[in-house]
């Protein structure tokens, strides 16, 4: 199967989140989440216009007041990290904060809070009409729980702009979470609840952190087959992640029939990425960005919330990757033959020392086998797949083998 059409629409409303002040989420300059990564893509979108396009606005994403926060966050943890915030040597080992992967410091309060306060806002601008779409590529903290940071977050934007959502009268939100890894504390906090349906396909915790996400970990209660894992075999390439991901994804949307969807777009999962062992490139990063909004303009009258995540080729897959989303969910896609400015460029070789493309694409030939061709047991990518439609499928009266 070859890549997906876009097909002729008129351009949502668009919501775009930025600020400089987003660039205070920063670990320290040793750590592989370095803020120059939103910087080089803001400085890309720039490049393209496309926060100039008729149906974009841009809004400057505000500190999340804490009961914002603690639609997903319990109240101690928040003000654990408010603590931390204002006095760095300050010990709370329950809050997750003060390891090499998610230190703590001066600050991190107000900075982790403003990521969310963008999700927040996208969704309550789903909420009140005057945006149908949204995207905040600074967020994407999938790995927050309810009471912990974890690997690399603090709060989970998505959680809160999920919950926000639902105790506004949206009845069913997709969470659809395309990262490399898993993403675990989204799931932990909906995992009992029938309302929200997480799938996150992502490299297999045998030999990725966050070391959770199998296709056995499908909900609880209520709320069983509402929780979809994915886990993929280190260096899936274009052609398992997107087989894997039609292959499931559709036929579950098709019966949860979400009235939202709010999607992670870590780019972590590129050949690139130094930190995942997948395999997949931009161009396949771009076809789901492109079958989400179709999935979101079917079922959702288009209300879409799209967010960043993960991706630490900080100045070649980010910007490019994230770009791509912005393009997609404001109704104009670019194709990937499109060159990279020769001044952006520039700007990242000089600022930075990268050593960026010279196109919005990988030049690869993206092409796949549909799930319809038959299930092959000698092949691992079709064995997960198999493992999850097994797990899930009957949970919605779905034939795993058929359906």
């Amino acid at each position: 199967m070859s890549s997906v059409t876009q097909p002729t629409v008129a351009p949502r409303p668009t919501r775009l989140f930025w600020s400089p002040q987003l660039l205070n989420y920063d670990f320290g300059s040793y750590h592989p989440m370095h803020p120059s990564r939103l910087d080089a893509t803001w400085r890309l979108v720039q490049e393209y216009g496309l926060d100039k396009r008729e149906s974009v606005t841009v809004e400057v994403p505000e500190v999340a007041a804490d009961a914002h926060l603690e639609l997903a966050h319990t109240h101690d943890y928040v003000q654990a990290v408010r603590a931390i915030s204002a006095d760095p040597t300050v010990s709370h080992p329950e809050s997750g904060l003060g390891t090499e992967d998610t230190p703590g410091y001066a600050g991190i309060h107000e900075a982790s809070a403003r990521l969310a306060g963008g999700s927040f806002q996208a969704a309550q601008a789903i909420l009140d009409g005057t945006a149908v779409r949204a995207v905040n590529f600074g967020g994407g903290m999938h790995h927050a729980f309810a009471d912990k940071a974890s690997g690399f977050c603090v709060y989970n934007d998505c959680a809160v702009a999920i919950q926000h959502l639902l105790d506004n009268g949206v009845k069913r939100v997709l969470y659809l979470d395309v990262d490399g890894h898993h993403g675990d504390g989204t799931q932990s906090i909906f995992y009992d609840n029938p309302d929200v349906m997480t799938i996150s396909i992502h490299e297999s915790g045998i030999t990725l952190f966050p070391g959770t996400g199998f296709a056995n970990e499908i909900g609880s209660g209520e709320a069983m087959g509402t929780a979809v894992n994915i886990a993929m075999p280190p260096t899936a390439e274009d052609a398992q992640w997107l087989r894997a991901y039609h292959a499931v994804v559709p036929s579950l949307v098709e019966q949860f029939r979400p009235e939202v969807i709010v999607s992670q777009h870590g780019c972590d999962s590129h050949l690139s990425d130094p930190l995942t062992h997948l395999r997949v490139s931009i161009d396949g990063q771009r076809e789901i960005m492109m079958h989400v909004a179709q999935m979101a303009d079917r079922f959702c009258e288009g209300r879409w919330i799209a967010t960043g995540g993960g991706g630490y080729d900080c100045y070649d897959v980010v910007p490019r990757s994230w770009s791509h989303l912005v393009a997609v969910a404001s109704g104009k896609p670019l194709p990937v033959t499109t060159p990279i400015p020769a001044s952006w460029r520039d700007y990242v070789k000089d600022t930075y020392g990268g050593n960026p493309r010279e196109y919005m694409g990988d030049k690869v030939d993206l092409w796949w086998r549909s799930w319809e061709v038959g299930f092959d047991p000698d092949d691992d990518t079709d064995r997960v797949i198999m493992a999850t439609r097994r797990e899930v499928f009957p949970q919605w009266g779905l034939d795993p083998w058929y359906d």
